[in-house]
């Protein structure tokens, strides 16, 4: 069979451009890798301090933890399929020890852009052990993860600390709801 660009039709075209937008959309994410280790630990010290700012009990998970995770910038746009990217700062006792990336994919009904800090709290050596010798993890593998968003309701207490990660999504505005940590990768990178 040949192919004849003058037999498309209207759907047919319709669903190539939906297609290739589909494709294209997670590589449009913009890359936050051009960026030093100075910037990235500046930009995680102050999306830290705004959402102990906004959301005060994650000053006690920071206060308890054994080290924080913290990505500033997270962009995350999709069309069909859609991915996640951004850079972000280890503190451990306030000083910068190491950098990562986050980055996944999706793919289902979506349509958008946006952009959202995380922050993890790693409350105990065993997820700090995992986090090394695996060098980065997969959300789903390893350490028990506990999504602190919006909708959920969480007075912690040293005796209610009984996962090894909690993951606070935040914004400009305070905590977001429905985000997860699904089919997210976390590497270590080694920035200028």
């Amino acid at each position: 069979m040949t192919f004849n660009p003058l037999t498309l039709t209207g759907r047919t075209v319709t669903t190539a451009i939906v297609a290739m937008a589909a494709i294209a959309a997670p590589i449009a994410i913009p890359s936050a890798q051009a960026r030093s280790a100075a910037e990235i630990t500046a930009q995680g010290r102050e999306s830290l301090h705004h959402l102990e700012a906004v959301e005060p009990k994650s000053r006690f998970y920071a206060h308890h933890a054994r080290a924080v995770l913290v990505f500033p910038s997270i962009f995350k746009a999709g069309l069909v399929f859609g991915g996640e990217s951004g850079n972000g700062v280890l503190f451990i006792d306030g000083r910068p020890v190491g950098y990562y990336n986050l980055s996944g994919g999706t793919w289902g009904l979506q349509v958008g852009a946006e952009k959202f800090s995380y922050a993890l709290f790693f409350m105990n050596e065993s997820a700090m052990r995992y986090l090394h010798k695996a060098g980065g993890f997969a959300a789903g593998t390893g350490p028990s993860i506990a999504v602190i968003n919006k909708g959920a309701a969480v007075a912690a207490d040293s005796t209610t600390i009984i996962k090894d990660v909690y993951a606070f999504p935040y914004s400009e505005k305070g905590l977001m709801a429905d985000l997860t940590l699904q089919g997210t990768k976390i590497t270590p990178i080694h920035p200028k």
